[in-house]
């Protein structure tokens, strides 16, 4: 029985949360994804259980250090799982994800412009940067620019990495569906000269049996 394959876009509506979620979670939580002949990740049923149950277990409070020890461990402790992220709390580890519940990622930086319509996640992304960074110069204050920088860090370069890349994606899917209605029209244009071609000897060879069998009478 052949195995059902899911493209990034239709499994993120599947799950109700943006692609570069998936990729995310795909790298932090160190998933199995199988690629295609030509590199495009694709998802199995067995993946997308994997992500319900990721999803569920993050709608319940839990944070990803706590998934992953739950994932690659064969018996899963939920209560051991909980107190390693109660000890990672009272540390002060915290971890940054670019979205939750489906939204746009969450960004440390309060009364941020709002982005306008019409604009592309990776422009909003790069809008928003940019007010973070003129609000640091405007306001010459160290400890936050300090802080910005800290926190655009790896995370955020990550992000912007996985926007791209999803953009990417979204012009090698148009160039695909391109390049097979080109082909399509092309395969049309073929049949139809055959077609007409045949058409023509059939019509050549009854205007010769015409002929011979007028000289015959």
């Amino acid at each position: 029985m052949k195995k059902v394959r899911y493209m990034i876009s239709d499994a993120a509506n599947m799950m109700q949360v943006e692609s570069h979620v998936l990729r995310y979670w795909e790298e932090e939580l160190e998933l199995d994804v199988p690629r295609n002949e030509m590199g495009h990740r694709y998802y199995t049923e067995e993946n997308m259980q994997q992500f319900r149950q990721i999803k569920k277990w993050k709608e319940e409070g839990y944070q990803l250090k706590a998934i992953k020890m739950m994932l690659h461990n064969e018996n899963p402790n939920l209560e051991e799982a909980k107190q390693q992220e109660h000890t990672s709390a009272m540390s002060g580890e915290t971890e940054s994800e670019p979205e939750k519940d489906g939204q746009q990622m969450h960004v440390a930086v309060s009364h941020t412009n709002a982005a306008p319509a019409g604009l592309t996640k990776l422009e909003q992304f790069q809008l928003m940067m940019n007010d973070i960074v003129r609000n640091a110069i405007a306001e010459n204050n160290q400890a936050l620019g300090q802080a910005v920088s800290e926190h655009v860090g790896e995370k955020v370069i990550k992000e912007m990495n996985y926007l791209m890349q999803e953009q990417e994606e979204q012009e090698e899917e148009r160039f695909r569906k391109l390049d097979e209605a080109i082909r399509s029209r092309q395969m049309s244009r073929k049949e139809k000269k055959q077609k007409e071609k045949l058409s023509r000897r059939k019509e050549k060879a009854g205007k010769r049996h015409f002929r011979t069998k007028e000289s015959t009478v």
